[in-house]
């Protein structure tokens, strides 16, 4: 299958989509954020300094989830009171989104997933309080109002241009861990479950002095 091509709208660069569900991506030449209408790239912001890189996780790593082979395309970079953490978006090899949090030495793999009804507001959410889904009892552990840092490579929706966002993080009895952003309107629900970094089986992981 080709992938989309197209030129930088900033500085002209040649521009090549790794997947053809990509919306949004970043020029690697001028940091440009780029999102796609059909063969035309419109610049829509521009990518601020980032923070120094502590995660072995970069663009192209790949690995396994649950027997499924994937690869990052993308980040989105938050930062909160304890530092900072990466949403790593992953494609699998059919072509499914799956979300990689990234948080000091802590992993999740979680999937968008559709409420049965309408997200609370944020407001009105309380630690401890319980929510079912899919058959399983998910109880509010934290509320987080992050910082949005920028974003690198390629995402599957336009994400841009944000200020501060707030996250609710839910987990079950088990490993089963959940998040309600409410980056959009309405609020997203995503759904997964903690994992092992080695379980993940990654590749082509950032080296390191010293490693």
């Amino acid at each position: 299958m080709s992938k989309p091509v197209g030129n930088c709208s900033n500085c002209g660069a040649p521009i090549t989509f790794q997947f053809s569900s990509a919306v949004q991506t970043t020029c690697p030449y001028c940091r440009s954020i780029l999102v796609r209408h059909d063969v035309n790239l419109e610049k829509v912001g521009e990518v601020a300094d980032l923070p120094p890189e502590v995660s072995p996780i970069q663009l192209r790593t790949d690995g396994v989830y649950k027997n499924q082979p994937f690869e990052v395309a993308g980040r989105i970079i938050y930062q909160y009171e304890q530092g900072y953490w990466n949403e790593w978006h992953c494609v699998t090899n059919t072509g499914r989104s799956l979300w990689l949090s990234d948080a000091m030495a802590q992993y999740a793999v979680t999937g968008q997933a559709t409420p049965p009804s309408r997200l609370p507001e944020p407001a009105s959410l309380r630690p401890g309080q319980l929510f079912q889904w899919n058959g399983l009892q998910y109880q509010v552990t934290t509320l987080t109002e992050a910082q949005y840092l920028g974003v690198e490579g390629e995402l599957p929706f336009e994400y841009w241009d944000k200020s501060k966002v707030m996250f609710a993080d839910l987990r079950t009895g088990t490993n089963q861990f959940g998040t309600i952003d409410y980056s959009e309107d309405p609020p997203l629900l995503f759904l997964g479950e903690y994992v092992e970094f080695d379980s993940l089986r990654l590749k082509n992981l950032r080296e390191f002095e010293g490693w």
